[in-house]
């Protein structure tokens, strides 16, 4: 059995990546927030609105250990902010089977990004400009580097294409 997780910032691709990756190695996917959709059967920005961050990162760790527990091969996809809450990090970066990649981008990269997709992201909705939303990322990215790098590996996701990207990352696991 083996687990291939991928983390890192919002925006960064994992989702993408995720998804990509299990389809050529012929293992279930399995997204975080979508399974967090799933049980509250409300989208995460609904989530964060109506049920608030605390409900949101309770059902998280809930969905973290159930999925990662069962025994199957699987490739799973974080999100951004998920090894931050509870022990979240010390039950995904302990565990010998689970294979750790922190997917990195460049600051001007994830706040391009993250512009575009501003009113669905519960998190940055509320900040008003790019510059506003750079400090924040700069900051988050600052207080979050410690844990991301825990990761058994890092790779960059910048200039690259989606395959070249999932293929550097396979080859990480062979």
């Amino acid at each position: 059995m083996s687990k291939i997780i991928l983390l890192g910032y919002m925006g960064v691709g994992k989702s993408t990546l995720g998804k990509l990756i299990s389809q050529r190695l012929d293992k279930d996917f399995c997204d975080l927030d979508t399974a967090i959709e799933e049980a509250f059967q409300l989208p995460v920005h609904t989530v964060f609105k109506t049920k608030g961050e605390l409900a949101f990162r309770k059902e998280e760790k809930n969905q973290l250990h159930k999925l990662l527990d069962q025994d199957i091969d699987l490739i799973f996809s974080l999100g951004g902010g998920t090894p931050f809450y509870y022990d979240n990090a010390d039950f995904i970066f302990d565990q010998n089977e689970f294979q750790t990649i922190y997917l990195t981008s460049a600051l001007q990269n994830l706040t391009k990004r993250l512009l575009l997709e501003k009113d669905v992201r519960p998190l940055i909705s509320h900040l008003q400009s790019e510059a506003e939303l750079e400090d924040f990322i700069r900051k988050h990215l600052f207080e979050r580097h410690h844990v991301y790098d825990r990761a058994m590996h890092k790779v960059s996701v910048d200039e690259k294409s989606p395959d070249a990207i999932a293929d550097e990352i396979i080859s990480l696991l062979s």
